[in-house]
């Protein structure tokens, strides 16, 4: 029974990190999904969601009024959520360059204001972002080639983490190097279940409004589009930078607040999932669903490895207890050696991911987490 348990928790976590991948790349090889994609220029609105901005405001404006796409077919609109600082009084200074504002001061949380400015915009896509990332020069028009296929109503394109900051941006940006070659693979055979908020464009005409009380608005997006029968792609040229988060602290506190919103997409499963379309439940499913259940995973083959090496004496269990106390011990080490290598500190990435997912459960089920989300600091110059 005990050595049972432990070799599904086990074989749960090599699933879910590494036999879903590899899953995906034999199945992409036997029915690749060809892609049609077209440099277009349809007209955009850009969407930027804010709160308490002000030190970032102004360069995501620049830097979206500089991106290469024709100004005619350009709209920015930002949408900030009750600020109580200077973030509105910036944007209307941008006003005479044609960006636009949406804003309440009542706090209602970001999708909130996203269902709040969309009868604002004007573009046939709506590329939503935020406004600590920037985008390179040709990301819109990486962005809407896709838009090219009538059967594509959403299209993700890639977060990169900037170079520089250590080895938690290191781990970071290994974590979505890992996420984009797992999005690649989705596309190709035909959706893919993961979209980052700061960089997703639909159509506007396919918006459904989200009730206000969604965390992970970007998901139920996508998720309601494939529902309808309609694609999700990632564009992988498409790219967003943006700084890691402050400490490795505040990278668990942000990581929490996304996985309560996978969590309370679980709980809406049964209305959330597109049933029609197996191959896409068993996408969300591996890709989505099983990571939060990962600690507890992983909680569950330590206890029932230590009971096997204690009940069952053998040199099996006593050297899958000493690995995984290895491993552990290297989590530990790592997190008081920032400044060691890469190798060092990526158990430790993986372990404060994990302990991410149990606040993100705890504040769930306690239903601590609202839709509001707190503005977690940035490595700055």
């Amino acid at each position: 029974m005990i050595a049972g348990l432990f070799w599904f928790f086990a074989a749960l976590i090599v699933y879910t990190y590494a036999g879903y991948p590899l899953a995906l790349a034999l199945l992409a090889r036997l029915r690749s999904q060809k892609r049609n994609d077209a440099p277009i220029t349809p007209t955009i609105t850009l969407l930027i969601a804010a709160y308490n901005e002000e030190a970032a405001i102004a360069a995501k404006l620049e830097n979206s009024l500089a991106l290469d796409y024709p100004g005619d077919k350009l709209q920015i609109l930002t949408a900030v959520d009750g600020s109580n600082d200077r973030t509105q009084e910036i944007v209307g200074q941008y006003a005479a360059q044609g960006v636009a504002l949406s804003y309440s001061p009542a706090r209602r949380g970001k999708m909130a204001a996203i269902n709040r400015a969309m009868p604002q915009a004007r573009g046939e896509i709506v590329v939503f972002s935020d406004a600590n990332n920037m985008y390179a020069p040709n990301t819109l028009r990486e962005l809407v080639k896709p838009f090219a296929d009538p059967t594509v109503g959403a299209v993700s394109g890639a977060k990169s983490i900037l170079r520089g900051d250590g080895v938690l941006a290191d781990s970071e940006g290994l974590y979505w190097q890992y996420e984009s070659a797992i999005k690649k693979l989705e596309t190709q055979l035909g959706c893919c279940t993961g979209v980052a908020g700061e960089i997703l464009a639909i159509r506007r005409d396919l918006f459904t409004p989200a009730p206000d009380k969604v965390i992970n608005d970007d998901f139920f997006m996508a998720m309601q589009l494939i529902k309808q029968g309609h694609r999700v792609v990632y564009a992988p040229k498409a790219r967003s930078f943006e700084r890691v988060s402050a400490s490795a602290q505040d990278e668990v506190a942000r990581r929490a607040r996304i996985v309560a919103g996978r969590y309370q997409a679980i709980g809406m499963a049964g209305r959330l999932l597109p049933w029609r379309y197996p191959l896409a439940v068993w996408q969300i499913v591996s890709h989505k669903f099983l990571r939060p259940l990962l600690p507890l995973a992983m909680i569950g083959a330590l206890l029932t490895n230590l009971l096997a090496a204690l009940l069952s004496p053998s040199a099996g269990w006593t050297i899958l207890l000493l690995l995984q106390l290895a491993f552990y011990g290297l989590a530990w080490l790592g997190g008081r050696w920032e400044g060691g290598s890469k190798l060092l500190y990526l158990p430790t990435f993986l372990v404060n991911s994990n302990l991410a997912a149990l606040i993100g459960l705890q504040r769930y089920l306690t239903r601590r987490q609202t839709t509001l989300w707190q503005r977690v600091q940035r490595r700055v110059n």
